[in-house]
């Protein structure tokens, strides 16, 4: 087998595919010049096909195409979403979509998204013929096919889970066919999973158990399981699972029910079956939640030696994602855009005049600080108690956009906040006394950004380090910065100075939070159930649940934990945290029928014009958000129901 970089030999493999034309090789049979029997008769060629169908997976490392910018997390320049081609799940949050030209039109492949039906057409061709190649032990013939089967699951689940009930596509469809074999009928929600699950239990025991370091990016059996974990999650939960709420009058052309009306309880007890099958073969292969076990940088090296336990905290949060190919993660996305124009260079920051960090104070591409956090998102982290801001006791609310100087670095005062705050510098009291994702996720005025091989003294002010630049367009709308996806060593001057590393797909905390829900659903509160969230919160260094919920001097809800629906809310709030900017919020609101009203809100930044503290925090709308329970389902193409007059629209489109 061919040796390639770690990031990811898949990634490069899908350069060499379009060799062939991209738009039809392994979509249909070739006509008698290029039989496709002689395309899969070696194995390099198979290996080729092979990364073809990893290459429409989601891009959702590209600004313009991800799906993270769905939910309430981020927010960017109004007059960038203007722009039908820029910022499209961004455009989709502010009731931008249309069923005339989907955005993110996964059906199709329209407007920044991968052709999924595509990929499962190519899945299928690579299936009927991977046997035929004379070069490939059984062995080897066997785990590509099964991870070719995976992925057709897979992206037929991705499928469900944005449009609801889906065609079924198992079997590759002839150039000559007609009638019901060509124009099909999409399935009822319940069969769309069952397929799912059933092609996902063939090919889950024939996937090698662990890649090699040479096959990273290709789906192994660890992170299969985990993804099947989610799927069953998704279809245990109340979107899915007896939704008459949204559903009750969507009927398939028999006159019965898209999507199932009753809940069913057994559907939570496969999904725990699962997440304990995905964590046994974690545990086996050596994963766990990301520590950071290496020196710190110079720059935080005396910070360190003050407070190592805060400043290992601290690492532990703000390396999780960039430090690549690490034991958390169970599948990463390898396959990267040019490094230009991805998230990790979307949120950073340029680099301030009077910083010697490797890079020049202008950004290569134009394109570097347009994205940042909503206001939202600074409320939602916890108090250093781990608790939401409006239920601790020592958090007072009515302070909170009180302006303060913060201590000198020398005063005893200052000393909690070494590494997390600056000294002397005019901030927020709501700044203070957070937990320590909230410091290592975001860029705050009278905070650290590490990046550009620095650390920056970010204040957010109109011409202040991370602030509105006057001469461009390269400023945050809502002056929250958000440093997750920027590599400490990312600098600017090239596009090679950004550091890679693979946007994770799945990790170790979501298997745990998985957990703790769906045994909470089942059985209520429980020390077991604690001790999954709690792990999460350990290492974000905030203390355990059941010590908080219940002190009386900390709560304004004790023993809130224990009730089954309070605890609920907590473990979405933990997870709304833990996997904050990853993309992942916007798919929990959904699947609890929240996304409405959780997503229907203005979001809300500071002044990014403002020079001054006392003009800079001053709340504002900077994105007006539209968002309603039609858009919980994307719109099928109308050029698809012209040509397939048996397909159904979704509600409300």
């Amino acid at each position: 087998m061919k040796t390639f970089d770690k990031i990811g030999k898949i990634g490069i493999l899908t350069g060499i595919v379009f060799l062939f034309p991209a738009c039809d090789f392994l979509n249909v049979v070739p006509d008698n010049t290029l039989k496709l029997e002689n395309i899969f008769s070696v194995k390099d060629e198979a290996w080729s096909a092979l990364a073809k169908v990893y290459s429409y997976m989601p891009r959702d490392a590209n600004m313009h195409d991800t799906e993270y910018w769905l939910g309430d997390e981020y927010v960017t320049h109004a007059n960038s979403t203007n722009v039908a081609t820029s910022y499209r799940s961004n455009r989709i949050m502010r009731g931008l979509q249309s069923y005339s030209s989907p955005l993110l039109g996964y059906w199709s492949g329209s407007n920044g998204a991968p052709p999924l039906y595509q990929g499962i057409r190519s899945a299928n061709i690579f299936l009927e013929y991977i046997d035929g190649v004379m070069d490939m032990t059984f062995q080897e013939k066997a785990e590509w096919a099964a991870q070719v089967k995976f992925l057709k699951a897979y992206y037929t689940f991705l499928l469900v889970r944005n449009y609801g009930p889906v065609v079924i596509a198992d079997e590759a469809v002839a150039p000559d066919a007609m009638g019901q074999e060509f124009y099909q009928e999409r399935v009822k929600v319940e069969d769309c999973f069952d397929f799912i699950i059933r092609l996902m239990n063939e090919a889950i025991p024939e996937i090698n158990e662990k890649q090699s370091s040479l096959d990273y990016g290709q789906i192994d059996r660890v992170g299969a399981m985990a993804i099947k974990a989610r799927i069953m999650l998704y279809r245990a939960s109340p979107f899915f699972n007896g939704n008459s709420e949204y559903f009750g009058d969507f009927f398939d052309h028999d006159g019965k029910h898209f999507f199932p009306q009753n809940a069913k309880r057994e559907k939570w007890e496969d999904a725990l079956q699962a997440i304990e099958d995905a964590l046994q073969i974690a545990n086996r292969n050596m994963k766990d939640l990301y520590t950071y076990e290496r020196s710190p940088y110079v720059y935080d090296r005396e910070d360190w030696d003050f407070d190592q336990a805060r400043m290992q905290t601290l690492y532990d949060l703000r390396m999780l994602i960039v430090d690549k190919w690490n034991k958390e993660l169970l599948w990463g996305l390898s396959n990267l855009p040019a490094m230009t124009s991805t998230v990790c260079s979307e949120t950073n920051i340029r680099l301030p005049s009077g910083y010697s960090g490797g890079g020049v104070a202008l950004n290569y591409t134009g394109s570097q600080q347009r994205v940042g956090a909503s206001y939202a998102m600074v409320e939602r982290y916890y108090t250093k108690n781990g608790l939401p801001i409006e239920e601790d006791l020592t958090f007072d609310k009515s302070a909170m956009y009180n302006i303060l100087t913060m201590p000198g670095p020398l005063d005893v005062e200052y000393d909690p906040y070494k590494g997390l705050m600056q000294a002397g510098v005019q901030t927020i009291q709501l700044y203070l006394d957070r937990e320590p994702r909230f410091y290592a996720n975001l860029g705050l005025t009278g905070g650290y950004w590490r990046a550009h091989s620095a650390r920056i003294r970010t204040t957010f002010f109109r011409e202040g380090p991370g602030g509105n630049d006057a001469s461009t367009s390269n400023w945050i709308a809502s002056s929250i910065g958000v440093q997750k996806f920027v590599h400490p060593e990312s600098t600017s001057g090239s596009a090679a100075r950004i550091v890679k590393f693979p946007f994770p797909i799945i990790r170790m905390a979501d298997l745990l939070l998985m957990k703790a829900e769906v045994m909470n659903e089942l059985y209520g509160p429980s020390p077991e159930v604690y001790e999954c969230i709690n792990r999460v919160r350990r290492r974000a260094g905030i203390p355990d649940v059941e010590t908080v919920w219940s002190d009386p001097t900390l709560t304004r809800n004790v023993d809130k934990h224990k009730d089954p629906e309070w605890l609920r809310d907590i473990i979405l709030r933990e997870r709304s945290i833990e996997f904050a900017f990853e993309g992942l919020r916007h798919w929990d609101m959904l699947r609890w029928r929240r996304a409405p009203q959780e997503f229907s809100n203005s979001a809300m930044g500071w002044n990014h014009r403002a020079t001054t503290p006392e003009t800079f925090f001053t709340l504002q709308p900077v994105e007006y958000r539209k968002f309603k329970v039609k858009d919980c389902l994307w719109p099928i193409p109308l050029s698809e129901l012209n040509i397939n007059n048996r397909l159904i629209q979704n509600p409300g489109w």
